[in-house]
């Protein structure tokens, strides 16, 4: 049916966005041979995301950077990409570097000797994000790891938000920037975080009619984070540039404003919006109701973990409640051999992103018996330092509200693939005793539908632990992100392990927990 095929190198990178391209030219760059395996079919990730290279400009995987377009819709920092894109085409066509698009890693487990070395290292089974795809190797093996998998939009229930019509900021963006796509032409943007503003502006000058951007905090949330705020001056100047968009349209941004209720019979028809007090309620009297045909929601993102927690890295929890890997001053998790940088180490941004990944990759060469200057490393590692902090002031700037549950109905749907309720998710917290994550599952189907947790996890985490009166805690969290595998496998991707002629590797442990 597929390919057999077995890729080894010294370094294996997962992910093509920017930590993943920044891991790659380091390490390659060093003399390391490096393969990099993307779930897209072109580098640049979510964050520069673009149209259809093959399509646009029949280049496909063999695109060289010189060809991409000047500067795509909805883009931002393309400059940077476009350099970036070149140094990862020149370590391509030297075969320092060797790129498998379309490509997921469904299970990684240890590997005796890996890429030639006499100690163990890693083995990611993989198989094509399309099926069928007979270029997709069956596994790659190789020493080290360095795993930047990203991260998706971190989602809250509301009433009526399983409607079409209802999508993640992110999804909105993705559709611009990817296909030049307008999810709807008259729109409102909600939730909490910078990310609003660019996905409002992107809508605006695209051509959708932006009624607002509904913040659920305060710009002076910032007055207290003014020490992490002035560590990225730069990203000052970006929001002015925003700013300055949203004026020329027109776009209202209104602060302490949520979303309170979605309506509509058979898409979305109407939004329901409301002030919040001091208190964090709903001040009565506030609500507004508008037509629109889009409502685009993002709570910050969440990071991708499944291939963290399959290593078996530690984990914490971040400031904005966030589970993200434990990582030290160089980007290694405890995992041997594992590295992991962008938004799997805590969400940042892709200006962080890019300095994790070549810090990453430069410690995987270093500790792969390669001279890295060490004026180099300290100057990645202040930078990781000053980004990190402006993150951090950013996430206690911009949290997501205590009271958000207040604003739900009993009918209201938690995990919309098993439509499970919030009355429902309650009734096993306060009756069943469904006080996590893991249990709250077991006892009610949420998080066992095509998502798995993605999209229901943290809401449902959160419900489950209320009750206690605390806050989220690493064993509310890794659950959401644990998988036996990590994504969906076809049954004769599973059949081809019998054919590598390898007993160990063909046996897949299944974790039942």
């Amino acid at each position: 049916m597929s390919s057999t095929a077995r890729l080894t190198a010294e370094l294996a990178v997962v992910g093509a966005g920017p930590a993943g391209l920044a891991a790659a030219v380091a390490a390659a760059s060093q003399g390391l041979s490096v393969v990099v395996v993307d779930a897209g079919l072109q580098p640049g990730g979510q964050y520069w995301r673009h149209p259809d290279e093959q399509a646009e400009a029949g280049l496909g995987a063999e695109a060289d950077a010189g060809e991409l377009p000047a500067h795509p819709a909805g883009q931002h920092d393309w400059t940077v990409y476009v350099r970036l894109r070149e140094r990862f085409d020149a370590l391509r066509a030297s075969g320092r570097v060797t790129y498998v698009p379309g490509t997921q890693v469904w299970f990684v487990e240890r590997a005796d000797g890996a890429g030639g070395s006499t100690s163990f290292g890693w083995r990611l089974r993989t198989s094509p994000t399309v099926e069928p795809d007979d270029r997709v190797p069956t596994e790659v093996v190789a020493p080290a790891l360095v795993l930047c998998p990203g991260g998706y939009d971190r989602q809250l229930p509301v009433p009526g938000w399983d409607l079409p019509g209802v999508m993640a900021a992110g999804g909105v963006q993705a559709l611009l920037k990817g296909h030049g796509s307008l999810a709807g032409r008259r729109a409102v943007v909600a939730g909490t975080g910078p990310f609003l503003l660019p996905v409002a502006a992107g809508l605006a000058e695209a051509g959708a009619e932006v009624l607002g951007i509904c913040e659920s905090g305060a710009v002076t949330g910032w007055v207290r984070q003014v020490g992490g705020a002035v560590q990225s001056p730069r990203k000052g100047l970006d929001a002015v540039g925003y700013v300055r968009t949203m004026l020329a349209h027109r776009i209202p941004y209104r602060q302490r404003t949520v979303v309170t209720a979605i309506g509509g019979t058979d898409q979305v028809e109407s939004v329901t919006t409301a002030r919040l007090g001091r208190d964090g309620l709903v001040v009565p009297g506030s609500e507004r109701t508008a037509e629109v045909d889009l409502v685009a929601l993002g709570w910050g993102f969440t990071p991708s973990l499944e291939l963290v927690t399959a290593v078996g890295a530690d984990t914490r929890v971040d400031v904005d409640d966030s589970l993200v890997v434990v990582v030290d001053d160089d980007q290694r998790s405890t995992a041997p051999g594992v590295y992991v940088a962008g938004e799997a180490t805590g969400v940042g941004g892709a200006a962080l992103a890019l300095l994790e990944g070549e810090l990453a990759g430069l410690a995987a060469a270093q500790d792969g018996g390669r001279e890295v200057p060490a004026r180099t490393l300290g100057r990645l590692r202040f930078g990781i330092r000053r980004g990190r902090a402006f993150a951090r002031a950013m996430h206690r700037a911009h949290p997501v509200p205590r009271t958000w549950t207040t604003w739900l109905t009993p009918e209201t749907l938690v995990c919309r693939c098993e439509e499970v309720d919030v009355a429902t998710v309650l009734q096993a917290r306060d009756e069943l005793g469904g006080g996590d994550f893991r249990t709250a599952k077991l006892l009610t189907r949420t998080g066992m539908g095509w998502c798995q947790g993605r999209v229901c996890g943290f809401a449902t985490a959160l419900l489950a632990a209320q009750d206690a009166g605390r806050g989220l805690a690493v064993d509310d969290l890794r659950p959401t992100a644990k998988r036996t595998l990590a994504t969906p496998l076809s049954l004769g991707r599973l059949a081809d392990l019998a054919d590598l002629g390898d007993a160990a590797p063909g046996k897949v442990p299944l974790d039942l927990e």
